[in-house]
C-alpha cells in the first residue's frame, strides 16, 4: 500500500463500509494526509505513539487549533491505525492538549434575522436556504442536501436523512416559506424536465441504492431541493449527467455580504440561524427535550448551551443596578 494514493483509497473504503458521511471523509482523508507530510511522507506503518503525539502536540502548541480541532485529527488518525492498518494507536502519553474553551454561542435578534434575510433576494436559493437554518434549525449541509421526498407541505414537515451521525430526524417547516418553497420547486422541476429530455436528470444517490435501483437516480423524488449547475460527467452514476446540490460556499458568501450590508456588529455565519433558531424557541417557552429533538442533538447536554437565554427578560436575573 503506498503512502499516497493507496492509503487514501483504503481510508475511504473503510469510512464508507462504516456509512461515514461525505463531509467526514474529506476531513479524515485532509488529517491523515497532514499527518504523513508532518513526518516527511514516511508510511505510517513506520509511526507509532510517540509520532502521533508528536503531531497531535504541534497542532496545539504551533499552530494553536482549537481542542475541537485536535480531537477531529485525532479521530482521523485513531481510525487510520485502527481500522485501515489493523493495529490500535495506544494511549499516546505527552500528548498535549489543546485547551477547551467553552463559548457561548452568537444569537441573533428576531430583528437582526429579519434585516439580514432581507438583505437576500426573497424567494432566490440563498433566501430559501437561510430560511430553513432558522426556520427548521437546520445545518447548511443539511439543507442542500435535502431531496424532493424530504419536504412534507401538508404535514409542515421536513424530514432531514443521514444527519450529523447518521441519524435522521423530523423537523418543522416554517408556515411563512411554503409558499416560496413550493414556487421553487414548481421551478426546480421544469429544469428537471428540459434535462431529462436532453439525456440528463441525474443525480447521486446514497450508499448502494443506485445499484438497487438503477433508475431511481432520475426520478423526481429524488431530486435536489436546491440543484446545482448541470455537469456532464458525474461520479456516480459514472459518467452520467445531471447535477451536484447547490455549493454551500455560494450561500456562504451571500450571507456574509447580508450581515455586513445590515451593519449588524455580531461574527454571525450561517450557523448562527440554526442557533438563532434554537435561542427564540426557549425564549418563546419551548420545551428543551423538544428543542433537542428538533436539533437533533444526542445528548441533551449539547442542548443546554441555549439556556443562557433563560437568565435575560423580565423573568430572569436582573442588574442590581436596576433595582
Amino acid at each position: 500500500m503506498g503512502v499516497g494514493t493507496g492509503l487514501v483509497a483504503a481510508l475511504r473504503r473503510e469510512l464508507r463500509v462504516r456509512h461515514y458521511s461525505p463531509r467526514t471523509e474529506e476531513v479524515y482523508v485532509a488529517w491523515v494526509r497532514r499527518y504523513v507530510a508532518f513526518h516527511g511522507r514516511r508510511h505510517p506503518r513506520e509511526l507509532g505513539e510517540r509520532e502521533i503525539a508528536a503531531f497531535l502536540t504541534a497542532l496545539a502548541v504551533e499552530r494553536r487549533v482549537t481542542a475541537a480541532t485536535q480531537n477531529q485529527a485525532l479521530a482521523a488518525v485513531l481510525f487510520l491505525y485502527k481500522e485501515v492498518l489493523g493495529r490500535p494507536a495506544g494511549a499516546l502519553s505527552g500528548l498535549v492538549r489543546a485547551r477547551q474553551s467553552q463559548r457561548v454561542p452568537v444569537v441573533l435578534t428576531r430583528a437582526e434575522v429579519a434585516r439580514v434575510c432581507g438583505g437576500l433576494r426573497e424567494g432566490g436559493t440563498e433566501w430559501l436556504v437561510a430560511s430553513l437554518l432558522y426556520g427548521s434549525g437546520l445545518r447548511l449541509l443539511e439543507a442542500l442536501g435535502l431531496r424532493v421526498k424530504d419536504v412534507d407541505f401538508e404535514r409542515r414537515e421536513i424530514r432531514v436523512r443521514r444527519a450529523k451521525g447518521d441519524k435522521d430526524r423530523v423537523t418543522v417547516l416554517a408556515e411563512r416559506i411554503v409558499g416560496p418553497l413550493a414556487e421553487h420547486l414548481r421551478k426546480v422541476r421544469e429544469r428537471w424536465e428540459r434535462d431529462v429530455r436532453s439525456g440528463a436528470g441525474w443525480v447521486p444517490l446514497p450508499g448502494a441504492l443506485g445499484i438497487k435501483y438503477p433508475n431511481a437516480g432520475r426520478e423526481w423524488s429524488w431530486q435536489w431541493v436546491f440543484p446545482g449547475r448541470l455537469v456532464h460527467r458525474l461520479g456516480e452514476p459514472v459518467g452520467a449527467r445531471g447535477r451536484y446540490p447547490f455549493h454551500e460556499t455560494a450561500v456562504q458568501r451571500a450571507f456574509r455580504a447580508a450581515v455586513l450590508a445590515s451593519g449588524i456588529a455580531k461574527r454571525a455565519s450561517c450557523h448562527t440561524l440554526r442557533h438563532s433558531f434554537a435561542t427564540h424557541l426557549l425564549e418563546s417557552g419551548s420545551d428543551i427535550r423538544t428543542v433537542q429533538e428538533l436539533l437533533g442533538h444526542r445528548d441533551v447536554k449539547t442542548t443546554m448551551i441555549y439556556t443562557h437565554v433563560l437568565n435575560r427578560g423580565r423573568l430572569g436575573v436582573r442588574s442590581p443596578a436596576d433595582t
